[in-house]
Order: structure tokens, then C-alpha cells, then sequence
């Protein structure tokens, strides 16, 4: 019994042994007690999590995949969520326990999976897994580069972003067209941020939209003033911002009274 990879869940097999105990051993099993993989497949990475001292969870949309994984890992039936990672409430999941996720992530919503994470980062102290190559760099690049953005921005706020190993097309069925890479976020000690973070998420995706523009053109629909116009940090475009910048940036923006 093998599952089809299919195309409209972005799926394609990870069939490299090695490779997946590599992935599996990204987790350093450190402050949570499970982990969570999202689209285990035909369960490849599933067997070295399963070897592990921690309790291992799998989230699965594909009904062909969990009939699969339920004939071939009956240890892990119980364990199995039949749910769309994207429509999931992971609260339910966590039931006020830290845990870990990981996976070798379809192409077509990994950039979802991390928005998602950030919304339940209260929960996850540690993320690791597979993207494509260029997402994963986006993910981990800093500031003053063309690949930097929302995505970088957002992560880095919350988590130290480490790119750890690059994975060729061919140990994969179907082969996709493009490298993968294995990433690590680790959440930071202090993960709050010292600016209103709804105003942060508004204000980096603002900039991101018009990243060619200056500061000063592309967040003026927010209606600064133009005492805080006069600032130099206006003068710069947001790639050219980092992490801690930002948070600056929004904080200078609230002192000054904005009202959104």
C-alpha cells in the first residue's frame, strides 16, 4: 500500500531515510513535551519522531495518508488529527501545554503554517521543518537584502531563525523543481514586544506593500504628524530596518498618538 502524492495538496514524498532522521533531529525536545507534525505523508519523519522520548502528534487533511498511517503506525492512532492545519484551532491542541511543530510542509501553504504559527506562539517554543529553499531563506535573511520582508520581520520578532541544511529535488517523489530548506525557530526568552503588537503586524506589512518607497510615503495612510515625519528613521525604506528597528519605529509612531 503506497499514498499518490497529490498535486493539489503540494505534496510530494520525502523518500530519503537519512534525511528525515536529520530533519527529526532538528528538535532540541527542550521546554515542551510534544510535538506536532504537520502533513506526515506516509509517516518518513513520523518514524524517527516516534523514536524519540516525546509524545508525537500528526495533523493530516489527506483521508489516503491517515488510512495509511493508521495500517502502518497503529501506535499512533489515537494520535492522528484529521483536520486542515490552516482551520485548525490549535488551542484545543495544546490544552495549556508548550509543544513543538514540525513537518515537511506542502509549498503551497508553508508561508500560512508560519502566519499560523505566529498566532500561537504563545504556545510553540520551537519550530523546525521544510520549505522550499527560497521561502526558507526569506524566513531567516536579515535586514539590507532583497529577500527581506514581511515574512522575516514578523518571524524574527518572536523567534531566533536559524537555516540549517539545503535538500535537493531528487529525494523527494514527485521531485520538485527547486531545493528545500531545513529551518529552526527558536522563540525568544522574551517574545514580547515592547511596542503594541497588533500596531507592529499593521505597520511592517504597510511598509512591506511599498517597500521601494521611503517610510514617509508608505505609511502615510496612517496620517503621521509632521513633527514625527522629521524623523531620519522616515527617510529609510523598510528593508533597510531591522527587527529592533521596528519595534522602535512603532514605538515612536504610538507616542506620537496615532490613532488607527
Amino acid at each position: 500500500m503506497r499514498v499518490k502524492p497529490k498535486k493539489y495538496l503540494g505534496q510530494h514524498f520525502l523518500i530519503d531515510l537519512s534525511i528525515a532522521q536529520k530533519i527529526a533531529n532538528t528538535l532540541t525536545l527542550k521546554n515542551y513535551n510534544k510535538v506536532l507534525e504537520i502533513g506526515p505523508g506516509m509517516g518518513v519523519l513520523t518514524s524517527n519522531l516516534l523514536k524519540k522520548p516525546i509524545q508525537t502528534y500528526v495533523i493530516e487533511v489527506d483521508s489516503e495518508s491517515i488510512k495509511y498511517l493508521k495500517t502502518y503506525f497503529p501506535q499512533l492512532s489515537k494520535n492522528i488529527i484529521e483536520a486542515d492545519i490552516l482551520k485548525y484551532d490549535l488551542n484545543s491542541f495544546s490544552n495549556n501545554e508548550q509543544f513543538a511543530i514540525t513537518g515537511n510542509f506542502p509549498y503551497n501553504i508553508s508561508t500560512q503554517i508560519v502566519f499560523k504559527l505566529l498566532e500561537f506562539r504563545n504556545s510553540v517554543p520551537e519550530f523546525t521543518g521544510m520549505f522550499q529553499k527560497e521561502v526558507a531563506h526569506r524566513i531567516c535573511v536579515s535586514e539590507g537584502t532583497k529577500a527581506y520582508g514581511i515574512l522575516s520581520v514578523l518571524v524574527q520578532a518572536f523567534y531566533d531563525a536559524e537555516y540549517l541544511f539545503t535538500v535537493p529535488p531528487n529525494v523527494f517523489n514527485p521531485a520538485p523543481k527547486v531545493d528545500s530548506g531545513v529551518i529552526r525557530l527558536t522563540r525568544k526568552n522574551n517574545f514580547s514586544l515592547q511596542c503594541d503588537e497588533k500596531l507592529f503586524f499593521k505597520i511592517v506589512k504597510t511598509a512591506f506593500q511599498q517597500r521601494r518607497k521611503t517610510l514617509r510615503n508608505s505609511l502615510k495612510v496612517f496620517d503621521l504628524s509632521n513633527n514625527l515625519k522629521a524623523n531620519t528613521i522616515f527617510d529609510k525604506r523598510p528593508e533597510q530596518l531591522s527587527v529592533d528597528s521596528f519595534i522602535n519605529l512603532v514605538s515612536i509612531i504610538e507616542k506620537d498618538n496615532l490613532k488607527v
